[in-house]
């Protein structure tokens, strides 16, 4: 059947595909499951209640919720009447919420638990379009979706036959969901886009990812992320199972109790894939440990586009026996392709999964985009590249490097903001993403950074600091490093480190600490780091290398404003909450303060400021008002 529109893919499920599960959770240790047949029928309730409480085409609901057959239920109901779905990051802050409660001109809330229920009833008593907040879970004394669910159901009658009709009213082109963007600078803007916006998207991404009908597929991403979103509509159009795990902590338990032959995810997990890999690996003695650092070498050296000779390929297939089989074993045993999107996958871990005969399959996007323009897929890899054009998309390169894009899955625009959207979408299609890269003979994309992220440092060179970051993050010892620069004569660093594989390090090398702060000033760890910037620096020309860092006590995350929800560095939060560090790390002041300053070959490196927990409230307050600054920008 053709799919154009979001609900058609349930209808697909239901009508040819056939499968017994299409959607299951677990639950209290548990999985329910639920068929197609369950799937249309709660989207069905769900759009009589909304129908019966007068809702209407146009209208909007902002659903914040964790990853759950419900939030299927939810969207497909709202597709087939018309109304517009606005999902967003559970992780925001209050006054993003309050603004895109606001904006959004949103009707209803819906909650998925207790969890974000409080921010955004808070959110909602100071918006005057919000009528209600609901819940997915059952929460005494709050209103509960199933209270449409039921509504819909006892007026069935009524509307079951008016429902054909309102649905083959839904055209394509018909706006489907704003997805309001992270933010890292200024207010988040709204996203508007269609049916076919995405099912457009979906036709062309079907073909590139080697799933099956009636295989299995974990949903991990937030579904409110546009990556995850496109994903879960196209292993539906394939007839895939989808599961979601019972929570992030348990996903590898969970991945082995499913059949799980593929899953998305953004390079930061596949990173921690492989350095909790890594870390076990180096407990071993002996033969295995040999064994095991014989099998990364292998792996790191891969490429699937060239046959290195007999020798490389006995050493490889002894490896997979030995050491990959119980990589593969520990993803489930029948991982076909895992996907990646969001940032940069650096290429050692691309080689050394497919080395293991795990493929994760980079691809690239953006919300504007629905979101894929680019994807590697089987037969057609290219390691360091996100992979061929998509058929249906045309991408050209502007004379400054940016990429352009054009193409049904393109945005219609920025929702009740005209001059944004004409900053970016010109008169004849044509999309700006924003982003520098280079297009090859054979249709290959490769990014290389994000046009408002390149700086010029006062010698006159330009940096690209993605590049940087991304080098850096290759080393197991950094979680995230921010790099800076602007109009300065050399390039500067904060790192956050990864502590889980720094205090593993440091309790082995007899280093006592009480806390990360502390620990961060020892001069053995500065010199560590210092020896992990001198050895990653040699990939770098001269003007690009890191020649002053500074380390901070805490980890970066989204809650605590110096990630965006989509693990995105917000550099002018950064750039003002570091603004001490980097006045000293410059030569701007002569007192550090409690900076825990530290001597390394005339080199200077500083601990960070101690964070202690109750600051996170005023932290979040400081990322609000910048983001308040930021607004105009």
């Amino acid at each position: 059947m053709k799919v154009e529109r979001n609900f058609d893919l349930v209808d697909q499920l239901v009508e040819e595909h056939k499968i017994p599960v299409a959607l299951a959770v677990k639950r209290k240790g548990k999985w329910e499951t639920f068929s197609p047949e369950d799937y249309r029928r709660n989207a069905n309730y769900f759009s009589y209640g909304l129908l019966e409480m007068g809702f209407k085409k146009g209208d909007k609901i902002i659903t914040i919720s964790n990853n759950r057959p419900e939030w299927n239920f939810v969207d497909v109901g709202m597709g087939q009447i018309g109304v517009i779905h606005i999902p967003i990051y559970p992780n925001m802050s209050l006054i993003e919420y309050e603004f895109i409660f606001e904006h959004s001109d949103a009707r209803l809330v819906i909650v998925s638990s207790a969890e974000y229920y409080i921010k955004a009833k808070l959110a909602a008593d100071k918006t005057q379009n919000i009528e209600n907040v609901y819940t997915f879970d059952y929460i005494e004394g709050i209103p509960n979706w199933e209270e449409i669910v039921k509504l819909g159901r006892e007026n069935e009658d009524k509307w079951k036959d008016k429902l054909p009709e309102i649905k083959a009213s839904i055209d394509k082109d018909d706006l489907l969901s704003i997805i309001y963007t992270s933010g890292t600078t200024g207010r988040p803007k709204g996203v508007m886009l269609t049916h076919w916006n995405f099912m457009s998207n979906v036709m062309a991404t079907t073909k590139r990812y080697p799933l099956e009908r009636g295989h299995g597929y974990m949903s991990i991403l937030p579904l409110c992320h546009v990556f995850e979103r496109e994903v879960n509509y196209m292993v539906q159009n394939i007839g895939t199972t989808i599961y979601y795990a019972e929570k992030i902590d348990t996903l590898v338990r969970d991945i082995n109790e499913v059949p799980v032959h593929g899953f998305a995810a953004v390079p930061r997990v596949y990173e921690k894939i492989y350095d909790r890999i890594v870390v076990e690996g180096k407990k071993l003695k002996g033969l295995k440990r040999a064994i095991f650092d014989h099998a990364l070498e292998i792996g790191l050296r891969y490429d699937p586009n060239e046959n290195k000779g007999l020798w490389y390929n006995l050493q490889l297939n002894l490896m997979r026996k030995l050491v990959f089989k119980k990589w593969q074993e520990a993803l489930g045993g029948k991982i076909i392709g895992l996907i990646s999107g969001g940032a940069a996958l650096q290429p050692r871990l691309a080689r050394i999964f497919y080395a293991a005969e795990i493929p994760i399959y980079e691809g690239y996007g953006l919300t504007e985009t629905s979101p894929v323009i680019a994807v590697n897929y089987p037969g057609h890899v290219k390691i360091g590249t996100v992979g061929p054009i998509l058929e249906n998309v045309a991408v050209k390169i502007a004379e400054d490097g940016e990429i352009l894009v054009k193409g049904p899955n393109v945005m219609k625009g920025y929702y009740k903001n005209p001059e944004k959207t004409a900053e970016v979408l010109e008169p004849d299609g044509w999309f700006h993403t924003g982003d520098i890269g280079e297009l090859d003979d054979e249709n290959y994309l490769k990014i290389t950074d994000r046009k408002k992220e390149m700086f010029k440092l006062s010698t006159g060179k330009y940096v690209a600091p993605q590049v940087i970051e991304n080098i850096f993050k290759e080393s197991p010892f950094v979680d995230q490093l921010f790099v800076v620069g602007e109009k300065e004569k050399f390039v500067a660093a904060i790192i956050s480190p990864d502590f889980e594989y720094l205090n593993t390090w440091a309790v082995k090398h007899g280093i006592i600490f009480r806390d990360t702060y502390e620990l961060i000033k020892k001069p053995k760890v500065i010199q560590r780091f210092q020896e992990e910037v001198d050895r990653l620096n040699k990939r770098l020309a001269h003007h690009e290398q890191i020649k002053k860092f500074a380390l901070t006590c805490r980890k970066w995350a989204p809650e605590t404003g110096e990630l965006s929800p989509t693990l995105k560095l917000k550099r002018k939060y950064l750039k003002k909450l570091y603004k001490a560090k980097l006045d000293y790390l410059y030569g701007y002041t002569d007192d550090p303060g409690d900076l825990g300053l530290e001597r390394h070959d005339n080199e200077l490196s500083i601990s960070s400021m101690p964070m202690p927990p109750e600051n996170l409230v005023d932290q979040n307050d400081a990322a609000d008002e910048i983001m308040k600054e930021d607004d105009d920008n």
